[in-house]
């Protein structure tokens, strides 16, 4: 089948406007999945044995079960238990879930590699569990996630496709529609791969800029 530049140009608004949905959950559900990761992490650390326990058992539910189940399970299942969800919020915390339980583990890393020194000298200045954390152990463990989370953030847009199956209208939901009702496949998945590569490789430079100013 012929590219057909004129159809092409005029289903650009339609998946632009898939594009602007993909956008809005995927940076909310990173900013969900980040801040879940980084209180996870943290509460390993915790001396509570039940809260190391439930966050070994989060890490390993959502680590160990594909993202589509848990979208199903959010989207299908809870309304059976009386909680029902609007898509786009379902989509935001299926993604925060799933991607957070992998930064969790990330940022555990990240943490364990602060130099034990840095303990002890908050200890020894008398510094608060807060103030030790907030002041001297995440601005060291922050520094060397921004290549992981850049991963991490390319990795969710790709992942967007999987939001279909929750009827959530973004970009390849968009695209399929207007190849069901135009018969037409090359157009529609073309641009929606262009689309996607015009967030995908910014948003890689972005984060190779931000690590070689932290080297620099």
């Amino acid at each position: 089948m012929d590219f057909d530049f004129a159809f092409a140009w005029s289903i650009v608004p339609d998946l632009l406007r898939g594009l602007l949905v993909t956008v809005q959950v995927v940076l909310l559900g990173f900013a969900l999945a980040v801040a879940i990761g980084l209180l996870m992490a943290m509460a390993e650390r915790a001396p509570s044995k039940a809260l190391h326990r439930a966050v070994r058992a989060y890490l390993g539910f959502f680590r160990s079960t594909p993202l589509m189940v848990q979208l199903y399970l959010l989207f299908f299942a809870l309304p059976l238990a009386g909680l029902t969800l609007p898509a786009i919020a379902t989509g935001v915390i299926g993604l925060g879930l799933y991607y957070g339980a992998y930064i969790a583990e990330a940022f555990r890393g990240a943490i364990d590699d602060v130099p034990p020194g840095q303990w002890e000298a908050a200890k020894a200045l008398d510094f608060s569990r807060g103030v030790t954390w907030r002041r001297l152990i995440l601005p060291q463990a922050l520094k060397p996630m921004l290549p992981v989370l850049g991963n991490y953030l390319i990795g969710m847009f790709k992942e967007t496709p999987l939001l279909a199956v929750i009827t959530i209208p973004e970009l390849f939901l968009a695209a399929k529609q207007v190849a069901g009702m135009s018969y037409r496949y090359t157009e529609p998945y073309t641009l929606m791969a262009l689309m996607f590569l015009a967030i995908s490789v910014p948003t890689s430079l972005a984060f190779k800029y931000l690590e070689h100013r932290r080297h620099a």
